[in-house]
Parts: structure tokens; C-alpha cells; sequence
């Protein structure tokens, strides 16, 4: 127990057999009570390695995409009864001895859902992020930021945390499979009124780390312009859009 509360991490994985042990090594367990690991039937052996090291392993038979895999890893979490729920990939891109100001920054009580930001500190780039999709980044949190109406170095981050009320509130099934999901997720904690905090994080980009292709990055921007369309329409009351409805 964190200050009286369960922290539980939550893995979602695939084919990250030569990072998830160095990933779950640093996370400080003196802090953590569960961490849970989200298969999304992988190729390697993502699968042996996590129960080799005793974790809780949900397998899926079929690949259900990365949104679909962090619905399961959600669920996992508020059914072992988690006060927060912290969300870190297990290749090993983010710092997880971070996991523990994290999830202090929710049990604060003053934020709902924290972010690990790669923008805050200006390492992005020197730890190794494309340049196109630095740039990508940039225009994206910008023109979010505009519509959403409010201020976030990004919105495109894997590394984060939430409120085990955050994760009951948001209609979540009603989102996206795809890698969009992380968008949808915060889109819809701001409709609803939740609190967001971001903390620097730096990151690492090497062969082993998971990082979408060109094609998939392409339409996971268009996916986020999109996401921010429908939460103008719904706002304004022109459209009645899912994702925003309890």
C-alpha cells in the first residue's frame, strides 16, 4: 500500500520478451502492489518471461490492437480493487522508477490523471525521437489544446496514471482498438471533467523499444484531429457522439 491506497501497474504487451524483465526491475516495488501484464498474443516469449518473473498474465489468443489490450489491462486493475492504476510499457522506452511520483501525484488528491511527459525538459529529441514525429507531436498537442481549451506539453505519451474513479467513470469500451485509444482516453477525461497532471519523463528510442511505423503514425494523427472534432460537436451540442456518453 501507497499512502493507505493499492497502486497496481498495468503492462500491456507485445513481443516485449527483451525488455520486460529490465522494465519490471526497476519499477519500485516497495510501492506497488500488483503489477499485471496484458499479452496481446504475442510471437516471442513476452509470455514465459512474465511468468518466470510471478506476474499476473492475462493472455488474448487473438491480437485485439493496443486500445483493446488497455481495456483489459483496466479492467484487471479495478477488479483487484486498485486506487490507482498506473500504465507503463513494458519495452522499456519510459522510466519506470517514475511509477512512484506518479501515482503520489493522483493520491494528492489535487489530479485525477497524471502524464509522463517526454515534451517537459527537452529530452525528446535527445533521447532519440524521430524528428517527424517530434514535429507531429507538436502540431498535434497544439491544435488539441486549442479545441480542448486546455494546456498539456502532449497528449501522446504511453506512460501514465489514472484514478480508479477516472477508469469507472469513462464509457472506455466505447472507444477504439486501435492505438488511437490513448487519445479517445484523454479527450474524454477532460469532457468529463477530470483533473490532469503531467510530470517529465525521460525516454529512450533503441531497436527493442515499440514505436508505430510512418503509415501508422499518419493515421493515429488523423484519428487524434478527428477524436478533438467529435469533442467540439459534442460540446457545442451539434452532435451527440458514443465516446461521450456515460
Amino acid at each position: 500500500m501507497f499512502m493507505g491506497k493499492k497502486v497496481v501497474v498495468v503492462m500491456p504487451a507485445y513481443n516485449a520478451e527483451k525488455t520486460l524483465r529490465r522494465t519490471y526491475e526497476e519499477i519500485p516495488h516497495e510501492f506497488v502492489d500488483e503489477c499485471i501484464v496484458v499479452d496481446d498474443s504475442s510471437g516471442d516469449k513476452t509470455i514465459a518471461v512474465a511468468r518466470s518473473l510471478g506476474l499476473k498474465t492475462i493472455v488474448h489468443e487473438k491480437n485485439r490492437g493496443y486500445g483493446g489490450n488497455q481495456k483489459t489491462c483496466y479492467h484487471c486493475a479495478l477488479a483487484s480493487g486498485a486506487d490507482v492504476i498506473v500504465m507503463l510499457h513494458p519495452d522499456y522506452q519510459y522510466s519506470p522508477r517514475l511509477v512512484t511520483p506518479i501515482a503520489a501525484m493522483i493520491l494528492s488528491g489535487h489530479y485525477d490523471v497524471v502524464l509522463g511527459s517526454r515534451i517537459l525538459g527537452g529530452g525528446a529529441l535527445r533521447g532519440g525521437m524521430p524528428l517527424y514525429k517530434y514535429i507531429a507531436n507538436r502540431f498535434l498537442t497544439f491544435f488539441e489544446n486549442m479545441i480542448l481549451g486546455v494546456k498539456l506539453s502532449e497528449y501522446h505519451t504511453g506512460f501514465r496514471a489514472f484514478s480508479s474513479k477516472v477508469l469507472k467513470t469513462l464509457p472506455l469500451e466505447k472507444n477504439s482498438d486501435d492505438f488511437v485509444f490513448d487519445n479517445e482516453i484523454l479527450v474524454q477525461a477532460v469532457y468529463f471533467g477530470f483533473k490532469i497532471g503531467e510530470i517529465s519523463c525521460p525516454t529512450k528510442y533503441f531497436g527493442e523499444a515499440s514505436s508505430i511505423n510512418f503509415a501508422r503514425s499518419v493515421k493515429y494523427g488523423v484519428g487524434v484531429v478527428v477524436t478533438s472534432i467529435k469533442y467540439l460537436l459534442q460540446r457545442t451540442g451539434t452532435v451527440k457522439v458514443s465516446i461521450f456518453d456515460k
